[in-house]
């Protein structure tokens, strides 16, 4: 597969672009050295520099490793697949068992760290979760998510916030099938309000232990559900 004299822009994304061609095509397969910056360059009229990107690119895509005095080579034919890619394809209760792993730690840190700022939109995250409960089965979910959401803002950890984000999707779909499935607002609209209250309530006194203790058994309750679907 010949290479070809790329346009203007954007020259790192199209370089990127043709030299993953030139992997996922088979021209440049696993344990062969790809030529050098300058010979990339020339080949695809841009400068090292634009190259340069483009192989870090590659490498972060699991596609190339530079080894070092001795160039970089090929280490996969097809891109590693990414965290959220992953997550799309996972079973709902093998994404529920690494939620309560991290959740249940954010609440305890939750209840360490909170604010009275964080307080009060736990407090108005439980009105929203009640409030729901005249609401359908997704709507309740999403009242749901938000005060869990809450609790793990609450601990005042970037990371943990942005890994359950990235749960957010798949919890969603899981949650709402299961509500659907097993009918569990039938009689009781505002499913698993008292341990919910009970969440907020110990995170707002600062109890870590009753907060994690509490929505560990919540969690292990809903993932027991999930798994009889």
């Amino acid at each position: 597969m010949p290479l070809h004299v790329l346009r203007p822009s954007p020259l790192v994304e199209q370089a990127t672009e043709h030299l993953r061609e030139q992997i996922t095509g088979g021209t440049w397969p696993v344990g062969t050295k790809i030529p050098g910056e300058t010979t990339l360059a020339a080949s695809l009229g841009v400068g090292r520099s634009t190259v340069r990107e483009a192989l870090r690119a590659l490498a972060g895509a699991g596609l190339v490793r530079a080894r070092q005095g001795a160039g970089v080579f090929v280490i996969a034919s097809e891109p590693a697949e990414d965290w959220s890619a992953q997550l799309r394809r996972a079973a709902v209760g093998d994404v529920y068992e690494v939620r309560m792993l991290i959740e249940v730690e954010a609440a305890r840190l939750a209840a360490r760290r909170r604010t009275d700022d964080d307080a009060a939109a736990l407090a108005e995250a439980l009105a929203g979760r009640r409030a729901a409960s005249e609401a359908d089965d997704a709507a309740f979910v999403d009242a749901d998510i938000a005060l869990h959401a809450a609790v793990v803002a609450a601990a005042h950890n970037p990371v943990l916030s942005a890994l359950f984000t990235e749960f957010v999707p798949t919890l969603r779909r899981g949650l709402i099938d299961m509500l659907e499935l097993l009918a569990l607002r039938s009689g009781d609209p505002g499913h698993g309000d008292a341990g919910h209250a009970a969440l907020v309530d110990a995170v707002v006194r600062g109890d870590g232990e009753a907060a994690g203790r509490t929505l560990r058994e919540e969690l292990e309750e809903t993932l027991a559900r999930l798994r009889s679907l």
